[in-house]
This record gives structure tokens, sequence and C-alpha cells, in this order.
């Protein structure tokens, strides 16, 4: 029967070729939007992980109550030491230091009078070990405007929008002002060697970076971090991983009644699950009426092809076919357009969805900008996954059964002899 209904469609191209272009199509477009979406929605946990939350991190339980106020005074201790448990233990994860702290950077003139300051919100992060890959998370070679990176301890980065308001120069002497880990002032000498752009109005107004060595001397915080950040090298955030490394390390380490114990998290624990979470029913949501405008249009289609088939559909009655058996023969024909046209589409859809995967869309036109910056990337990518494999077969089969489903419907409302007599001979 599936060998009989194929050749009937290949042989009479009017019943097929139309639904077959729009199921093709309609697939495409579909499996090209699931693959964008999945680009832009990994290029935000990607983001928001290198510079914010990390795949995984570990800090103190005290700290993670407060850890919008980046509280210096409830830092994790004994780094070193829980640096080499988490490496022995969990070697599928980069570890790394982070601090996040806050104070104000003066810059004095040759005399050694205040020239310019401002206040800015600083991070330390690992920028002169050789095995670091934290120059690589922060997108800093590619962020970079002026300047060279830091080399050497005492060398910091600047934005470059606070760079140029304050009238600053490269190799200018910075003195940080800022409140250190057990309360009392902090103050410490730098030297700014470049400036770079985060793509946050915010941040870029004031932001340092700095090796998290200098920091944790600046800020008297010796074998103590803020937060240690982890990093799957894969380089994606495994989820399942993620909560069972999580999970393990809670049992073995975390004491609850110790409010320094230390606590790991995952990436999906910040406020940007919620956000996935949100992402998920938006594509759920343009799927549906993906499904809805392609119904729509197979089942116009339907109805134009059943008005054409209705002599044919007179003769098989008038043979002794019944209506049941018409109407299931034309949901066949329906399902073999689908699949057909379901595959087609996602192997014309995946063609442009590699091509964004592999090179990008280049929007640094659109930004004002030929640089990249560190929160913000220049190149938009797709993303291309399981789930770009089978999604289009939804609306390429479902959309082509419920049209025809619908269109069938009117072989019930027709008599046989008016069917007939519609063949005009």
């Amino acid at each position: 029967m599936i060998y009989f209904l194929c050749k009937g469609l290949l042989r009479d191209r009017s019943r097929s070729l139309i639904p077959f272009l729009v199921v093709t199509v309609g697939v495409a477009l579909t499996v090209l939007m699931e693959a964008w979406i999945s680009g832009a929605v990994g290029d935000i946990i990607e983001t928001n992980a290198k510079f914010k939350d990390g795949h995984l991190k570990v800090l103190s339980r005290s700290y993670a109550e407060q850890q919008s106020q980046y509280p210096l005074d409830l830092s994790l201790t004994d780094t070193q030491h829980w640096l080499q448990i988490l490496r022995q233990k969990y070697p599928s994860v980069n570890w790394q230091m982070r601090i996040y702290f806050g104070g104000l950077l003066d810059f004095p003139d040759e005399n050694g009078e205040t020239m310019a300051q401002g206040p800015v919100a600083g991070t330390g992060i690992d920028l002169l070990s050789p095995d670091s890959k934290e120059k690589e998370y922060f997108n800093l070679n590619s962020a970079l405007v002026k300047g060279t990176l830091p080399q050497n301890p005492g060398e910091i980065l600047v934005t470059d929008q606070f760079f140029e308001r304050l009238h600053l120069s490269i190799g200018q002497s910075a003195t940080l002002i800022s409140v250190g880990m057990d309360g009392g002032m902090a103050v410490h000498a730098f030297k700014v060697v470049g400036t770079i752009n985060f793509g946050v109005t915010g941040l870029d107004r004031g932001a340092i970076i700095a090796d998290v060595s200098d920091v944790q001397e600046a800020l008297n915080m010796i074998d103590a971090t803020s937060e240690i950040f982890g990093y799957f090298k894969a380089g994606r955030f495994l989820k399942q991983q993620a909560m069972t490394i999580s999970q393990m390390f809670n049992q073995a380490y975390s004491k609850p009644n110790d409010p320094f114990s230390p606590v790991m998290q995952t990436f999906l624990d910040g406020d940007i699950g919620q956000a996935m979470g949100f992402m998920d029913r938006y594509l759920a949501f343009i799927l549906i009426i993906f499904v809805f405008i392609m119904a729509i249009v197979l089942w116009n289609s339907g109805i134009m092809n059943g008005i054409r088939r209705y002599g044919e559909i007179g003769i098989r009655l008038a043979m002794g076919e019944t209506k049941n058996h018409i109407y299931f023969t034309m949901l066949g024909e329906a399902l073999i357009v689908g699949i057909i046209g379901s595959i087609l589409g996602t192997m014309v859809g995946l063609i442009p969805a590699y091509y964004l995967q592999e090179v990008g869309f280049d929007i640094s036109s659109m930004m004002g900008s030929t640089t990249s910056s560190i929160l913000i990337s220049t190149i938009m990518r797709a993303q291309i996954n399981s789930m770009t494999f089978w999604i289009g077969f939804i609306p390429g089969v479902l959309a082509t059964g419920v049209g025809t489903l619908m269109a069938g419907i009117a072989i019930y409302q027709r008599q046989t002899a008016e069917l007939f007599k519609e063949l005009e001979i």
C-alpha cells in the first residue's frame, strides 16, 4: 500500500508538489531557527559562566547567602587546600580563583599629588600562570583596545572609557584604595598597561582587571578568595555532570552548621537558571506558532487538492471503496509527504546553520565597533545539537497530518452521487 501511494504521488505532482515545498521550506526555517536560538542561548550561558557564575563554583556558605554584595570578609579560606582537592577529584574541570572587589583608583602626578581618580569595580583573575585559561575565558586578546596584557606582577587593565575620561596614559601609576578582608583600609600600587571593553555601560565607566595574586596581596587575602570557579574542559556546560559533581562535593565537604565551610553551586543555581527556563518555553511557543501556520497553509492546500480530486473520489466511491478507506489513504499520503519533506527540509536547514556555527555572523558594524568586548561578542553563531536533527519533524509531519485531517472531513460531507456527477463526462 505504501509503495502504491508513493507511486501515485510521484505520478500526480499536483497533489504532492505544493505540500512538499511548503513542508520543506517550513522545516528548513524551523531547523535554522532552533539552531540560531540554541546558539544565542549558548552564548548567553557561556558569557555569564565565564564572567559571573562559572559552570561550577565553590564559595563559603555565608558568602553564598550574600554573594550579590561580594562580601570580602566572608571569603573562602585555605584556598590552596581546596584547589588541590578539586583538581584531584574532578580533573575534567578547570578550577580558577576569582576575587571581586571595589575601591577608588587614584592617579598621582610627577609630584605625587592626585591628578585624577575614580571609583572602580575590580576583578582578580589568574593572568600570569602559564596554564591559566582566564585570558581565554575573558576574551582579553580580542577585548584589548590599547596597550598590552599584564605580563608582570603589579600590572592592571582598565576600561577604555575610564582611561579616556581621566586622560590617562599607558604606563600610568595608579593607587588602589579599598577595604581589605579584615575590614581595614587597603592601599596598593599598580601600573596601567592596557585598556579593554566590557561591552556594558556600567562596567565600562570604571572597572579594572588585575592578577589574583596581586589582589590577594593588596586586600590582605593571603590564601583566600571570593570564589573558586570551575569550567568543563569540554568547553560547554554539562548539566547532568555539573549536578553530580556538586552533590558529591557538598555531601563530602560542606557542613550546614559551619558558615565558613565550602559549598558548591552549579550554573543553574543562579538567576540565569530562570532565564534558561524562559528560553525553553519561548522556543516551544515559536514551534507551536510554526505548526499552526503550516497547518493552515496545508489545510488550504488540502482543500484545493480535494476539490481537484472530487472526480477521483467519486470514481473510488462508485467502485465500492469506503469513505473511511479514502480518508485514511489521504492521511497516509500526507504522512509520506511530511516525512520526505521533513528529511529534505532538515538537510536544507542544516546547511546555513552549519555555516553560522562555524563562521558566524559579524555584527560589529551594527554595534559601531570593530573591537570585541568581554561580555558581548561581535560574532553571533548558531549551535547544532541533537534537537536540531529531529525538531523539524514535529511541524513537518504534524502540520501535514493536521492539515489533511481537517481538509479530508469534506469527504464525509459529500454525497456519492454528487461526487460522481462532478466527473463532467
